[in-house]
Protein backbone atom coordinates (compact mmCIF):
# COMPACT_ATOMS: atom_id res chain seq x y z
CA UNK A 1 0.00 0.00 0.00
CA UNK A 2 2.63 2.37 1.25
CA UNK A 3 4.14 1.73 -2.75
CA UNK A 4 1.25 2.53 -4.53
CA UNK A 5 0.71 5.65 -2.15
CA UNK A 6 3.98 6.61 -3.02
CA UNK A 7 3.71 6.14 -6.95
CA UNK A 8 0.20 7.87 -6.95
CA UNK A 9 1.85 11.31 -5.19
CA UNK A 10 4.58 11.12 -8.38
CA UNK A 11 1.63 11.10 -10.79
CA UNK A 12 0.01 13.89 -8.93
CA UNK A 13 3.31 15.95 -8.67
CA UNK A 14 3.28 15.16 -12.25
CA UNK A 15 0.15 16.40 -14.13
CA UNK A 16 1.78 18.52 -16.77
CA UNK A 17 4.61 17.98 -18.85
CA UNK A 18 6.69 19.95 -21.85
CA UNK A 19 8.51 18.64 -24.28
CA UNK A 20 9.91 21.21 -27.02
CA UNK A 21 6.85 20.66 -29.12
CA UNK A 22 4.40 19.07 -26.93
CA UNK A 23 2.76 20.03 -23.45
CA UNK A 24 1.32 16.84 -21.78
CA UNK A 25 -1.72 17.97 -19.52
CA UNK A 26 -4.66 16.32 -18.30
CA UNK A 27 -7.69 15.72 -21.11
CA UNK A 28 -10.13 17.86 -20.10
CA UNK A 29 -14.02 17.94 -21.54
CA UNK A 30 -12.94 20.74 -23.52
CA UNK A 31 -11.03 18.32 -25.86
CA UNK A 32 -13.74 16.42 -26.89
CA UNK A 33 -14.31 18.23 -30.47
CA UNK A 34 -10.67 17.35 -30.98
CA UNK A 35 -10.43 14.30 -30.06
CA UNK A 36 -13.30 12.97 -31.80
CA UNK A 37 -11.62 14.16 -34.93
CA UNK A 38 -9.39 11.31 -34.67
CA UNK A 39 -11.46 8.97 -32.01
CA UNK A 40 -14.69 8.66 -34.73
CA UNK A 41 -12.17 7.96 -37.67
CA UNK A 42 -12.02 4.13 -38.42
CA UNK A 43 -8.39 4.43 -39.51
CA UNK A 44 -7.01 6.10 -36.13
CA UNK A 45 -8.88 3.82 -34.22
CA UNK A 46 -8.64 0.49 -36.26
CA UNK A 47 -6.08 -1.51 -33.74
CA UNK A 48 -6.64 0.96 -30.52
CA UNK A 49 -10.53 1.31 -29.29
CA UNK A 50 -13.39 1.36 -30.52
CA UNK A 51 -14.64 4.02 -33.29
CA UNK A 52 -16.87 6.93 -31.35
CA UNK A 53 -19.93 7.14 -33.12
CA UNK A 54 -20.95 10.45 -31.90
CA UNK A 55 -18.95 13.52 -30.27
CA UNK A 56 -21.15 12.44 -27.20
CA UNK A 57 -19.63 9.21 -27.17
CA UNK A 58 -15.86 11.47 -26.76
CA UNK A 59 -17.35 13.21 -24.01
CA UNK A 60 -18.67 10.42 -22.14
CA UNK A 61 -15.48 8.42 -22.80
CA UNK A 62 -13.41 11.00 -21.76
CA UNK A 63 -15.39 11.53 -18.37
CA UNK A 64 -15.44 8.10 -17.65
CA UNK A 65 -11.40 7.07 -19.03
CA UNK A 66 -9.45 10.27 -18.38
CA UNK A 67 -11.26 12.36 -16.05
CA UNK A 68 -12.82 9.73 -13.15
CA UNK A 69 -8.91 8.65 -12.86
CA UNK A 70 -6.60 11.49 -14.04
CA UNK A 71 -3.29 10.42 -12.77
CA UNK A 72 -0.96 9.03 -15.37
CA UNK A 73 -3.39 10.09 -18.41
CA UNK A 74 -2.08 12.94 -20.53
CA UNK A 75 -3.71 14.71 -23.57
CA UNK A 76 -1.29 15.22 -25.95
CA UNK A 77 -1.49 19.36 -27.25
CA UNK A 78 0.56 20.74 -29.91
CA UNK A 79 1.62 24.06 -28.48
CA UNK A 80 2.59 26.01 -31.47
CA UNK A 81 -1.43 25.35 -31.83
CA UNK A 82 -2.82 24.70 -28.71
CA UNK A 83 -4.96 21.57 -30.21
CA UNK A 84 -4.89 18.22 -28.72
CA UNK A 85 -3.36 15.87 -31.23
CA UNK A 86 -3.68 12.77 -28.97
CA UNK A 87 -3.33 11.14 -25.62
CA UNK A 88 -0.68 9.26 -23.84
CA UNK A 89 -0.48 7.54 -20.82
CA UNK A 90 1.43 5.59 -18.20
CA UNK A 91 -0.47 2.87 -16.20
CA UNK A 92 1.21 1.57 -12.97
CA UNK A 93 1.50 -1.56 -11.40
CA UNK A 94 2.97 -0.47 -7.86
CA UNK A 95 3.37 -3.84 -6.32
CA UNK A 96 5.62 -4.61 -9.53
CA UNK A 97 7.13 -0.74 -10.02
CA UNK A 98 6.83 -1.45 -13.92
CA UNK A 99 4.00 0.51 -16.17
CA UNK A 100 2.75 0.16 -19.49
CA UNK A 101 2.64 2.82 -21.94
CA UNK A 102 0.07 3.22 -24.40
CA UNK A 103 -0.69 5.91 -26.93
CA UNK A 104 -3.28 7.58 -29.83
CA UNK A 105 -2.53 10.13 -32.72
CA UNK A 106 -4.72 11.72 -35.01
CA UNK A 107 -4.11 10.67 -38.19
CA UNK A 108 -2.89 14.05 -39.57
CA UNK A 109 -0.08 14.25 -37.60
CA UNK A 110 1.49 10.88 -38.18
CA UNK A 111 4.51 10.48 -38.97
CA UNK A 112 6.12 13.63 -37.40
CA UNK A 113 7.65 12.33 -34.61
CA UNK A 114 5.19 13.22 -31.96
CA UNK A 115 4.31 9.93 -29.97
CA UNK A 116 8.25 9.40 -29.41
CA UNK A 117 8.22 13.09 -28.82
CA UNK A 118 5.63 12.56 -26.25
CA UNK A 119 6.92 9.16 -24.88
CA UNK A 120 10.21 9.70 -23.99
CA UNK A 121 8.73 11.95 -21.61
CA UNK A 122 6.44 10.01 -20.50
CA UNK A 123 9.38 7.18 -19.59
CA UNK A 124 11.83 10.05 -18.18
CA UNK A 125 8.40 10.38 -16.01
CA UNK A 126 8.51 6.43 -14.95
CA UNK A 127 12.12 6.22 -14.50
CA UNK A 128 13.46 9.31 -13.64
CA UNK A 129 10.67 10.53 -10.99
CA UNK A 130 8.76 7.28 -10.29
CA UNK A 131 11.43 5.15 -10.21
CA UNK A 132 10.23 2.16 -12.11
CA UNK A 133 11.86 -0.93 -12.99
CA UNK A 134 10.60 -1.60 -16.24
CA UNK A 135 7.97 -0.10 -18.78
CA UNK A 136 6.15 -2.08 -21.38
CA UNK A 137 3.87 -1.40 -24.47
CA UNK A 138 1.89 -3.72 -26.78
CA UNK A 139 0.46 -3.36 -30.20
CA UNK A 140 -1.90 -5.24 -32.61
CA UNK A 141 0.52 -7.74 -34.46
CA UNK A 142 -1.29 -5.63 -37.16
CA UNK A 143 -0.17 -2.77 -36.50
CA UNK A 144 4.14 -2.72 -37.24
CA UNK A 145 4.38 0.89 -37.07
CA UNK A 146 3.62 0.87 -33.67
CA UNK A 147 6.45 -1.16 -32.92
CA UNK A 148 8.74 1.40 -34.93
CA UNK A 149 7.65 4.07 -32.30
CA UNK A 150 8.44 1.80 -29.52
CA UNK A 151 11.50 0.74 -31.14
CA UNK A 152 13.10 4.75 -32.01
CA UNK A 153 12.48 4.96 -27.99
CA UNK A 154 14.48 2.23 -26.90
CA UNK A 155 12.21 -0.41 -25.98
CA UNK A 156 13.38 -3.89 -27.26
CA UNK A 157 10.67 -6.51 -28.61
CA UNK A 158 10.05 -9.41 -26.22
CA UNK A 159 7.27 -11.69 -28.53
CA UNK A 160 4.50 -12.23 -29.13
CA UNK A 161 1.22 -12.60 -26.93
CA UNK A 162 -1.34 -14.89 -29.23
CA UNK A 163 -4.85 -14.36 -29.13
CA UNK A 164 -4.37 -11.99 -26.15
CA UNK A 165 -7.50 -9.33 -26.40
CA UNK A 166 -10.64 -8.72 -28.67
CA UNK A 167 -10.45 -5.97 -30.68
CA UNK A 168 -13.80 -5.38 -33.02
CA UNK A 169 -15.11 -8.41 -32.35
CA UNK A 170 -12.07 -9.99 -33.30
CA UNK A 171 -9.32 -11.87 -31.53
CA UNK A 172 -5.55 -10.14 -32.30
CA UNK A 173 -2.39 -11.48 -30.86
CA UNK A 174 -0.34 -8.06 -29.55
CA UNK A 175 3.45 -8.17 -29.91
CA UNK A 176 4.90 -7.01 -26.47
CA UNK A 177 7.99 -4.59 -26.19
CA UNK A 178 9.67 -3.40 -22.81
CA UNK A 179 12.27 -1.27 -22.05
CA UNK A 180 14.03 -1.58 -18.24
CA UNK A 181 15.40 1.51 -16.05
CA UNK A 182 18.99 0.49 -17.00
CA UNK A 183 18.11 0.17 -20.86
CA UNK A 184 16.53 3.66 -20.13
CA UNK A 185 19.71 4.85 -18.63
CA UNK A 186 21.74 3.56 -21.82
CA UNK A 187 19.08 5.41 -24.32
CA UNK A 188 19.25 8.56 -23.49
CA UNK A 189 23.24 9.10 -22.81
Amino acid sequence: MEKEASLMLGLAEKQVLETERLLLRPVRLADAEDMYEYAGDDETTRYVFPTHQSLQDTKEGIATYFMSAPLGKFAIEERQSGKMIGTIDLRVEAALRKGELGYALNKAYWGQGFVPEAAMAILSLGFDHLGLISIQAVHDVDNPNSGKVMEKIGMTKIGLIPSERMNKGKVVDMVLYSISRKDWQRHIL
